[in-house]
């Protein structure tokens, strides 16, 4: 009896973090014959609606981009670049300088003021599902 109860529950939709790896993998890999090098690289689960953040050291002269995918359970993915008195320095915008994008693989390009801290935040805007963490990986590359 139980066991024909089974198939009626629903789980939660895992977050894949590979696929979001994956992803981004092929984007850095790309800009190599650019002559982009990976400062760092990582990936996490985020839920819905909320941040992951992250604490870099940037350098001026360099040339930076935060590059990111995120699984197909994410359905928009913001990422912001915060200086340590928490002004928004960059961010992911909309073709034609429009608000933020609305996707799932935004980059954002960055030339920091001066060498220094900074903080990188990656918001998962909105979900496919509202139970469900989705993956998401972040490069920050350089030349």
């Amino acid at each position: 009896m139980i066991a024909a109860l089974l198939p009626l529950w629903s789980s939660p939709a895992l977050a894949d973090e590979k696929e979001a790896e994956t992803c981004l993998r092929t984007k850095v890999w790309d800009g190599y014959a650019d002559g982009w090098g990976v400062r760092t690289m990582t990936s996490s689960t985020i839920p819905g609606g909320k941040t992951r953040n992250y604490l870099v050291t940037l350098y001026a002269g360099n040339e930076y981009r935060i590059q990111t995918c995120a699984d197909d359970k994410v359905k928009n993915l913001d990422v912001l670049v915060y200086d340590t008195h928490g002004n928004v320095l960059a961010r992911d915008m909309a073709p034609a300088g429009g608000p933020e994008s609305d996707d799932r693989e935004p980059m954002v390009p960055f030339k920091p003021p001066t060498t220094g801290t900074y903080y990188i935040v990656l918001y998962v805007r909105e979900s496919k599902l509202s139970d469900s963490d989705g993956a998401v990986a972040m490069a920050v590359v350089y030349r």
